[in-house]
């Protein structure tokens, strides 16, 4: 990883920034941490372990590079000046309003084809690899969500704002896998591959019944802080 990738991925984590959401019955507010070391027993460690080793051996059979460039989370230093005719303002604008405009189509793209391609794993919870699911035409959410966050990678969102993430469901114990995208520090934006969760690509502070509790990629994994979340990790049985 170049230096310039390293000082960028330590600014953004340094940077994140906490997000209250208010649950469903109107209880207290909840402020998240999500780029947590995670604990020494935490019971999905060694899931995510897993699918990590299988993920990064497996090759898919067609490709995308993904092109090298800065994106909005690392633009200019300092402030353009407030006209209409300047453009810096308006080539970030428009670069960010594209980006928004890809990430759409993809959550409406992956939600409709999870209804023909959704196959429930069964009695065991086995997460796929992405070629796993493409050669198998179908998976249950954690396969369909690779197809996600493989493609936000491969068209030029950076590794350090897009990760696969656990959510879990209070009201009823449901867990269910999505993927975030952090263009906003503090409240990233969820593309659900089923829709269970949410449909289109809110924000995550407009899902307020599901709370994360796990980050991860192919590489890395991060544990979601916050009031009574730890709690909530330990007291259910991982799938």
């Amino acid at each position: 990883m170049s230096l310039r990738r390293k000082h960028a991925r330590r600014a953004l984590f340094a940077g994140l920034a906490a997000v209250s959401l208010s649950c469903v019955t109107g209880g207290p507010r909840t402020a998240f941490r999500f780029f947590e070391t995670p604990a020494p027993d935490d019971p999905w460690s060694r899931k995510i372990a897993r699918w990590q080793v299988r993920e990064r051996a497996q090759d898919v059979s067609e490709s995308v590079v993904s092109p090298n460039g800065s994106t909005v989370a690392s633009g200019p230093d300092r402030t353009a000046p407030a006209s209409g005719q300047d453009l810096r303002t308006a080539y970030y604008a428009f670069r960010a309003e594209q980006k928004r405009a890809l990430a759409r189509s993809m959550a409406t793209w992956i939600q409709a084809e999870s209804k023909t391609h959704y196959i429930p794993d069964g009695p065991y919870d086995h997460w796929a690899t992405l070629e796993e699911t493409l050669a198998h035409n179908g998976d249950d959410c954690d396969g369909l969500e690779l197809l996600t966050f493989h493609f936000l990678l491969d068209n030029g969102f950076r590794p350090d704002e897009v990760f696969r993430a656990i959510v879990f469901r209070p009201s009823d114990g449901q867990h269910h896998m999505v993927t975030l995208w952090f263009e906003n520090a503090s409240d990233p934006w969820v593309i659900d591959p089923t829709g269970a969760m949410v449909s289109g690509m809110p924000h995550l502070s407009e899902v307020p019944s599901w709370v994360p509790i796990k980050l991860f990629t192919e590489t890395a994994e991060f544990t979601v802080g916050g009031p009574g979340l730890s709690s909530r990790i330990a007291s259910h049985t991982v799938p």
